[in-house]
């Protein structure tokens, strides 16, 4: 079912193009039915990249799904235009006194740094303190995964030897969860990242890449340390970048044919990814977040009408 974006968003003719069903505004308000509202804060420094891969994956659900894009005020991004960023995001304060049904916040290259540093860290522990009864479920990707897992449970983050890039096989340690149901019990996924986090609650890992998929009991937080999301080139792309800045990278584990560089690399994930956002938007939004979206932040059961104070 669609995507509701705007006509004019890039993703919108991208996606077109792969044949992916997206509607703008005006013919969507002629469904009578209720969209899930998903906001992504994007913290990527290369948005529109990150827009197109993550709205590819959320067309792949049950329902109409209305998408907002946020964008921190407390750090300039110097790699999307302003005239982009002006028309389609917007900034915390417009959306804080909204619920929604679901919230991604994105990875970011601030990995390196301690978490206090980063220019923005004080506005993105007050959306992720608001997200707790404002959001039904948030996914936190790659960086994003590592400072949740600090804030909310103070989980450090260890610096890796070397920068873990590539595409590696993860090994699902519950097949029954619904996040990861329908994924094979060996599925590959790219990473790419400076540091990394621990074992603890783990849906899926992987012996070389570590913990991947982390998750509270009830789904309303998710960790994803990897970039299901990425393109087929988008490690190529980190690796030349890094190449050309002299940086002497280490060439992405099992991505490029037979370790070739001058290879195209090959897509081995995303099924993976369809299965797993599909996945998030149905069993964890869609058949448990209320209809009434004005409850959210209740405490509630997952597949329950009953609620109760919210104790956080």
């Amino acid at each position: 079912m669609p995507l509701k974006i705007p006509k004019t968003l890039p993703a919108y003719s991208v996606l077109s193009n792969e044949n992916i069903f997206v509607m703008d505004t005006e013919r969507s308000m002629r469904q009578d039915i209720r969209p899930l509202k998903i906001a992504i804060l994007n913290l990527m420094p290369f948005k529109i990249q990150t827009e197109n891969q993550l709205l590819r994956y959320l067309s792949n659900s049950p329902i109409q799904v209305e998408i907002t894009l946020l964008n921190v005020k407390s750090h300039e991004c110097k790699n999307t235009s302003s005239e982009h960023l002006d028309k389609f995001y917007t900034h915390f304060d417009n959306i804080k006194d909204q619920k929604f049904d679901g919230l991604i916040i994105t990875g970011a290259p601030v990995e390196l740094l301690e978490f206090e540093e980063v220019e923005y860290w004080d506005e993105l522990v007050e959306i992720m303190e608001w997200s707790k009864k404002n959001v039904f479920s948030t996914i936190h990707i790659c960086w994003a995964a590592q400072a949740a897992l600090y804030h909310y449970y103070g989980i450090q983050k260890h610096v890796l030897k070397d920068k873990l890039s590539g595409i590696f096989a993860h090994k699902v340690n519950n097949p029954s969860a619904t996040l990861t149901r329908g994924l094979n019990d060996m599925f590959y996924a790219p990473h790419s990242r400076h540091t990394e986090v621990r074992k603890e609650d783990i849906l899926s890992e992987s012996e070389k890449a570590g913990a991947f998929i982390i998750s509270t009991e009830d789904g309303r937080k998710i960790f994803v340390t990897g970039h299901l999301e990425y393109d087929t080139d988008t490690l190529q792309q980190e690796y030349v970048r890094d190449f050309n800045k002299g940086m002497n990278p280490l060439i992405p584990e099992n991505y490029y044919p037979n370790g070739d560089t001058q290879s195209e690399p090959v897509n081995t994930w995303r099924s993976n990814a369809n299965l797993f956002y599909g996945n998030w938007l149905n069993y964890q939004v869609y058949q448990n977040t209320p209809y009434d979206i004005n409850k959210i932040g209740e405490k509630m059961s997952l597949r329950s009408d009953s609620y109760e104070a919210d104790e956080d």
